[in-house]
């Protein structure tokens, strides 16, 4: 099933289009990258997918529900993740818990399952020994880990992620890639990731979505290609 469709997608700022003509779908139990090169809107491209930016022209489409018939539960993780400043004042910990908060249920209190699906989120990007540490004080590869762990925490059904290996070493992200193919695989999960290092994670994907500059002057638009053509 699609969970995610974009059809005659037009974007910009300014008066100034920066998607053209966009036509993508996304569908369940998929690891798909978006890829190009720098400028070519490829964040933007993610946040008219999650409906946060509303297209010119055209309709972007998100499912309301996953394969399950359940409603879809979204984590998303955006760039930029190092702009918290030394005095944000939670620890590692805590911020990952909130992860487990409902909407309108910021301060019930954690059961045994929560805290184990923290306890995991933290191991599995190499956090929980520091767990007690201040945000503030973590270098900005350490930040970005702990924010895709506060998404896994959250267990959801849809990742986007918005080049989530910023910062993080060749070792992590090998990890973090073949933990993210083990989501989709095992769990059911989708994962669209925007990423610059597509020769180190194509192995993993299932589709690669890729931003090319086009013909009218800046606008970009859109191939679409499985992995063993674009590569």
């Amino acid at each position: 099933m699609n969970l995610v469709t974009l059809q005659d997608i037009v974007f910009g700022y300014s008066h100034t289009p920066v998607l053209d003509g966009v036509s993508l779908e996304i569908k369940s139990g998929e690891f798909v990258g978006i890829t190009g090169p720098n400028g070519a809107s490829k964040s933007t491209l993610m946040k008219v997918m999650l409906g946060m930016l509303r297209p010119w022209e055209g309709t972007a489409e998100i499912s309301k529900k996953n394969a399950a018939g359940k409603r879809l539960t979204i984590g998303y993780v955006p760039q930029q993740i190092s702009s918290f400043n030394a005095g944000f004042p939670s620890t590692v910990l805590e911020l990952v818990q909130s992860g487990r908060y409902t909407k309108g249920k910021w301060f019930k209190r954690l059961n045994e399952t929560d805290h184990h699906e923290v306890e995991n989120a933290l191991k599995m990007v190499e956090m929980w020994d520091f767990r007690h540490r201040k945000i503030g004080d973590l270098s900005g590869g350490q930040k970005q880990k702990i924010c895709i762990a506060r998404m896994l925490a959250s267990n959801p059904d849809l990742l986007m992620l918005d080049e989530p290996t910023t910062a993080v070493d060749y070792e992590s992200r090998q990890g973090f890639y073949e933990f993210m193919h083990h989501q989709v695989k095992n769990h059911n999960r989708t994962v669209v990731m925007v990423t610059h290092e597509q020769n180190e994670v194509q192995q993993y994907l299932d589709k690669v979505i890729r931003l090319e500059k086009g013909e009218k002057g800046g606008w970009k638009c859109l191939t679409w290609n499985s992995c063993d053509e674009l590569f």
